[in-house]
């Protein structure tokens, strides 16, 4: 467990009993990101993509508040692999800390937990995506070190293209 600097706040390592609040987290974030629909992962999903083995991190922030223990954000991850380096290392898919608990440091703990789990497995990249018209989130990165990969674009292949691509290749 990693205190962050309010000092009713914690964060740990999610498990698959975490899986419904990681559901309703993940559509929070689709909201902000424009994007309601596209959010259709159940708990379920996420209770069987948090188990051994997996490669799936998740690290949630719980803050004591009137009412109990609240999950103020989380920072959701998978392993990758770099050939140039020869070593795995971290994607972080989602990091999400609701309105309510925004600037008081969970952010920040975040990555310095992610360091910490980098660091501990000999991963060689932290890496992830960040929308173009998020220009708080770029702020916040670039104060943590990261910068923008010049020159790489993000490319994607789903739904019913993905499902015929092996009969569009075939030819």
């Amino acid at each position: 467990m990693t205190a962050v600097p309010n000092p009713t706040a914690t964060l740990r390592a999610a498990t698959a009993a975490d899986a419904p609040v990681i559901a309703e987290l993940v559509r929070e974030l689709a909201e902000y990101e424009r994007e309601p629909q596209a959010a259709t992962a159940r708990a379920e999903d996420f209770a069987r993509a948090l188990g051994p083995g997996t490669g799936i991190g998740c690290v949630l922030a719980e803050v004591a508040g009137d009412d109990g223990v609240e999950v103020a954000g989380m920072a959701l991850w998978y392993t990758t692999f770099s050939t140039w380096q020869g070593r795995q290392g971290m994607w972080l898919e989602d990091l999400y800390v609701r309105p309510a608990h925004r600037r008081a440091g969970i952010g920040s703990a975040f990555f310095a937990e992610l360091g910490r789990i980098c660091a501990q497995r000999g991963f060689g990249r932290l890496e992830f995506s960040v929308l173009d018209w998020n220009t708080p989130a770029h702020a916040f990165y670039r104060a943590l070190g990261a910068a923008p990969q010049e020159g790489w674009t993000v490319w994607r292949v789903d739904g019913d293209r993905l499902a015929a691509l092996p009969e569009a290749t075939s030819s």
